[in-house]
């Protein structure tokens, strides 16, 4: 495991501001697959948790060609240089509405949810659970923001190791359940690639009343586009923290041009945590 800082005494310097104004000033943002937990786990990059919903056999036998087929439709859209922000926002958001609808016809339901949090397909760092413990014992909340598919597991995975405290804010997609458990609607709010950002938050009045007097920011992702997650927040500080946990030769030197730091090879928490203690 390697932790570079980008521009020490930059780092430095904002760390001191932080300090200085105090954790009541503070919050955290954070994408969640493959930020909190790892990256890979026994040497395989850790499954979405739409992948572990298909591989397994939760849902209906047609559930994976017709979702293979809506990637095929859309992410040449969402990768296309030529393509406009605008055109792919609006591409991105029949995408999730159509598939979150071939979710509800493939009988998606919570005790599917309930079966992949228990299936160990996914794993938080080591120094999560700490890391948790710490932010609630000292009110700071936490936004999580997330594009996932089935947004409704990631608290359940909180749940599970008995850490959904009450400063864990979730921003993600939702959808509306029958007395039996299964999926009837999409919630209204839709969360994908192009709009994962403070700006939505700004929508959410039960968050961001929580979070908007707090203007130092440490954010916390595992890929470039994550960084857009600040954008909408008028900030005082920020700390973006990268974790680059595979392909590290290719991409190391534009993590570390966009990421104030850099945390390699899977790493776990104890750089986040330390960093965290010495704002008291």
């Amino acid at each position: 495991m390697k932790q570079i800082i980008s521009n020490p005494n930059y780092f430095e310097k904002i760390k001191s501001k932080m300090k200085k104004d105090g954790k009541n000033n503070l919050h955290i943002l954070a994408d969640f697959d493959r930020t909190l937990t790892y990256g890979k786990l026994n040497g395989k990059k850790t499954p979405s948790i739409i992948s572990l919903l298909r591989d397994g056999n939760h849902l209906t036998k047609d559930y994976a060609e017709k979702a293979n087929a809506l990637f095929e439709k859309y992410h040449p859209i969402e990768i296309d240089p030529d393509v406009s922000l605008e055109e792919k926002k609006i591409a991105m958001v029949e995408w999730w509405k159509v598939h979150n609808e071939l979710l509800i016809k493939s009988g998606l339901s919570q005790e599917d949810l309930k079966s992949i949090v228990k299936s160990r397909g996914v794993k938080f760092r080591k120094g999560v659970l700490e890391f948790l413990d710490y932010l609630n014992k000292n009110k700071i909340p936490l936004v999580i923001i997330s594009a996932s598919g089935a947004g409704d597991a990631i608290p359940m995975f909180f749940e599970e190791v008995g850490k959904n405290y009450p400063n864990i804010l979730y921003v993600i997609n939702e959808f509306n359940w029958d007395e039996k458990g299964k999926a009837i609607s999409q919630k209204d709010k839709i969360i994908h690639a192009m709009n994962k950002d403070e700006t939505i938050v700004k929508e959410i009045p039960e968050i961001y009343s929580k979070i908007k007097d707090r203007k130092n920011v440490i954010l916390l992702g595992d890929s470039i586009g994550d960084i857009e997650m600040i954008k909408g927040f008028e900030f005082d500080n920020l700390i973006k923290i990268g974790f680059l946990n595979s392909d590290i030769d290719r991409f190391e030197k534009v993590y570390k041009e966009n990421f104030d730091v850099v945390l390699e090879d899977d790493c776990d928490f104890s750089f986040v945590n330390e960093l965290i203690r010495k704002l008291d």
